[in-house]
């Protein structure tokens, strides 16, 4: 009886450490699920918490071929980070997180530039703008290569100036940009501009008024749909393993920044990057193309020196995204936690 109780109780640790082993590795079949698209990462890891999410997500997903993670710069008067080492800072986050996420994954992680442009005519020189141009200009894949950006529009407009014929190459992701008014009145107390375009003014300059580049924009009023309620945050996050909980600290960690200056945010925040993930890994299988979203086509507005919208006659068609399926992308997103668990 001794020796059955011995077997029995080997076999259930045996099993759970088969289990823990496939919770900690990825467990979707290669041979059903392969990557369909590449994609270069660019977003303020040092700044709002909400890139790291975004940037799990994307981790975790196996239809998307992560090509480089690059750290971005924030406004020089950000609250989350006020150093003059902000991409350096956000690379330094982003190669922490691929570490414990994905500590085999042999992607580069590179700090963009530190600064934004000194105007719309002048590229910013960095290791990041040159990965982007040597990406764009590959010869050996038909994968669409998309670039989304989570914050301002340094790297991606410096490459677009250095290289202009990349432009037929990519297909830009970017979340920024104020409301239009025929789309969505701004929210009470709105910041004027809008928060990731306050961070390069002049880039977001090159791609509305100058480049050709495809462009996909998720503005305030659509990025601002993505509301993870705090249930959910402890529920479906922190309770996933050592990645969850570092989420979650995170978040947690700026509630109660915010609540020193006596301010209530609530119990939902906005998750307002997690629209790259959607609108990339989770396009509809076929006939490939973020279905289950709605936006419309719009003439390209030209961006005046304060970084409001003005008519432009020869604007190009853009999408502009004002709907976004939160479900699929917060379900999705919780579904990837369970299964990779540490």
């Amino acid at each position: 009886m001794r020796i059955t109780i011995l077997r029995v109780c080997l076999i259930i640790v045996g099993l759970n450490a088969i289990g823990a082993t496939a919770q900690s590795n990825n467990i979707f079949d290669t041979s059903i699920v392969k990557p369909r698209c590449r994609v270069i990462i660019d977003n303020d890891f040092s700044g709002d918490p909400d890139g790291l999410f975004q940037l799990v997500h994307h981790l975790l997903s196996p239809s998307v071929d992560v090509r480089a993670i690059i750290g971005s710069h924030l406004n020089v008067r950000d609250g989350f980070d006020n150093s003059k080492t902000q991409a350096d800072n956000a690379a330094k986050q982003a190669r922490q997180l691929v570490k414990l996420v994905r500590p085999k994954f042999n992607v580069p992680v590179i700090a963009g530039s530190n600064i934004g442009m000194a105007n719309d005519s002048t590229p910013v020189k960095s290791e990041a703008v040159q990965f982007i141009i040597k990406e764009a200009l590959r010869t050996d894949t038909k994968d669409p290569l998309y670039v989304v950006c989570g914050a301002g529009l340094t790297e991606i407009a410096s490459a677009l100036l250095t290289r202009p014929e990349i432009a037929e190459k990519i297909t830009l992701v970017w979340i920024g940009g104020a409301e239009y008014i025929d789309l969505a009145f701004p929210p009470p107390n709105y910041s004027s501009p809008e928060y990731n375009l306050n961070i390069d003014i002049n880039a977001g300059k090159v791609i509305f008024n100058k480049s050709s580049v495809a462009l996909w924009q998720v503005p305030r009023n659509a990025y601002r749909q993505c509301l993870l309620s705090y249930a959910q945050l402890i529920f479906n996050v922190k309770s996933k393993g050592e990645v969850g909980k570092y989420l979650a600290g995170k978040i947690e960690d700026v509630m109660k920044r915010i609540s020193k200056f006596g301010l209530n945010i609530g119990e939902t925040y906005v998750l307002g990057d997690s629209p790259l993930v959607l609108l990339t890994a989770l396009q509809s299988s076929f006939e490939a193309d973020p279905s289950s979203s709605k936006y419309v086509i719009k003439m390209a507005p030209k961006i005046n020196d304060r970084g409001d919208y003005e008519f432009n006659e020869k604007g190009r068609n853009i999408r502009v995204y004002d709907w976004l399926d939160t479900n699929l992308m917060f379900n999705d997103f919780f579904a990837k936690l369970s299964l990779f668990r540490k």
